[in-house]
């Protein structure tokens, strides 16, 4: 039985030619719009050069300081003399480098494995042989976890790690601050030694003085290999070509299209980040989607802490909110909920996992907002 909370929204009444579709939403998109997801992207940063691409612990990164880091790191993977279509393994929490990372190894013609800093040493090590990533960027977090399975890794494989730390983007000051209390207060940075790692910043000196060499990337070259959750045995590699993502990010533009319609128009479109982007989820609606649309990303990197969440979301106008279930019922029945102004909030997604009735109940009676 269809949901009353969809079938009463304002915006989402049916389509006489598509019931199934909203009314002035495209039958069809046009996956040949872009011949990759570089092309995508660059237009965006080109488009959208002074505007914020995401902001995070309150510091904000454009889409043209995201243009000019990316390039650096691409050209930096570019002179580790990598193939073209090499894999680059990513396992970074939601920070500005996991924005940068994605798009340097796109444009550098190469292929994002997105890994979960979560990820236990068997299962990483899984990962690491089943994709054959020849470098990975890494948060110092989950270096002592790299370390305990680098012996198990074929000879060739992940011969440099990247070590990025949370404050690596955030400033001077900021940084040093942030990276202190990372290690020092809540000692989360465990002991490791990889030999031959150097840190993110260093990647990105060494790559401003290398000459980025544009790679003519195609519709039909492998984008991503993102790994699936191995609830059923042993994850496996899903391969998304870069028209796949493309075509994926138009068709969600276009369903987003009367919700969008209704973000005023000298607003920049705000979303939520508070999905790990390392998942198909956020990798896509959140991170692409937003970069795509020349939106800002409020980026959450422990979405765990409602309550520092919630501080975030009571400082900004936003006006998407991808989440799953356990976001959604954690912000709902938080006692801050009510501290936010959720007046700005256009259209809520759930996805991943099926969202409770009650859950959506409690979000629409909180927010105003019809997941």
């Amino acid at each position: 039985m269809e949901s009353p909370w969809v079938t009463q929204h304002p915006l989402y009444a049916q389509n006489p030619q598509h019931p199934q579709y909203p009314a002035g939403m495209p039958a069809q998109i046009s996956s040949n719009a872009y011949p990759s997801l570089v092309a995508m992207l660059e237009q965006s940063f080109l488009k959208h050069h002074d505007q914020p691409a995401c902001i995070c612990m309150g510091r904000a990164l454009s889409f043209g300081q995201l243009d000019a880091l990316s390039m650096a790191l691409g050209a930096y993977l570019q002179s580790l003399k990598l193939s073209r279509g090499e894999r680059v393994a990513l396992m970074l929490p939601s920070v500005p480098q996991a924005l940068v990372a994605v798009a340097a190894v796109l444009r550098a013609g190469l292929v994002v494995v997105n890994l979960s800093p979560q990820l236990a040493a068997a299962e990483l090590e899984h990962q690491l042989k089943d994709s054959g990533a020849r470098v990975i960027v890494i948060i110092d977090t989950a270096c002592a976890t790299l370390q305990a399975v680098l012996g198990a890794v074929p000879t060739g494989t992940v011969m440099r790690a990247i070590v990025a730390t949370m404050g690596d983007l955030l400033g001077p000051l900021k940084g040093r601050v942030v990276n202190h209390w990372m290690r020092r207060v809540q000692r989360s940075v465990p002991a490791y030694e990889l030999p031959g790692s150097v840190s993110f910043h260093t990647a990105l000196a060494v790559g401003r003085h290398k000459v980025f060499a544009t790679v003519d990337v195609g519709r039909d070259d492998i984008a991503a290999l993102q790994y699936t959750g191995g609830t059923t045995g042993p994850s496996k590699g899903a391969v998304l070509l870069h028209r796949n993502l493309v075509a994926n990010l138009l068709q969600c533009a276009a369903w987003y299209g009367p919700a969008l319609a209704q973000v005023p128009a000298d607003e920049q479109l705000v979303t939520v980040g508070a999905l790990p982007l390392h998942h198909i989820f956020g990798f896509t609606l959140v991170m692409l989607l937003g970069l795509h649309l020349g939106g800002c990303t409020l980026l959450i990197p422990n979405p765990h802490d409602t309550t520092g969440m919630l501080k975030v979301l009571a400082r900004h106008r936003f006006h998407s909110f991808p989440a799953v279930n356990t976001i959604f019922e954690a912000v709902a029945q938080h006692a801050d909920v009510d501290k936010v102004d959720w007046q700005s909030l256009r259209f809520s997604v759930g996805g991943a996992m099926a969202v409770e009735p009650t859950t959506a109940l409690l979000w629409a009676l909180k927010t105003g907002s019809i997941i």
